[in-house]
């Protein structure tokens, strides 16, 4: 069964960090673009950022450039998505997803990425 397990939510204030991991179980993420997605309520999902196979190209949102950070881990079979400066717009389900095996590349259309996290909550209030 492929699935990722979603860790690193929470409740912040303005300002502060959270970091987020997804490991992955029952595949490998070397070879798949992976990214990270977000929906708040009442909106759309939208893409945050995304990283190439090789780690070699990464793609930022622009409410959150400079302010989060994508890595993968390949020998730990894990993604992580750095988040700092936090702002109350940042609050979301978030979400890792991967793109099958073998495609190049990196963006925000959801719909080719295929296997996705569960989910974590992340909260940013005073």
């Amino acid at each position: 069964q492929l699935q990722f397990v979603e860790s690193g939510g929470g409740l912040v204030q303005p300002g502060e960090s959270l970091r987020l991991s997804c490991a992955a179980s029952g595949f490998t993420l070397d070879r798949r673009p992976i990214g990270w997605f977000r929906q708040a309520p009442g909106k759309e999902r939208e893409g945050v950022s995304c990283i190439t196979h090789s780690g070699g190209t990464t793609v930022y949102a622009h409410s959150v450039k400079g302010r989060f950070t994508i890595s993968r881990d390949n020998a730990k079979n894990t993604m992580y998505l750095q988040m700092n400066s936090l702002k109350p717009e940042d609050t979301a389900v978030y979400y890792c997803a991967a793109r099958p095996p073998g495609t190049s590349g990196c963006d925000f259309n959801s719909r080719t990425y295929t296997t996705w996290g569960q989910g974590t909550q992340v909260t940013v209030s005073s």
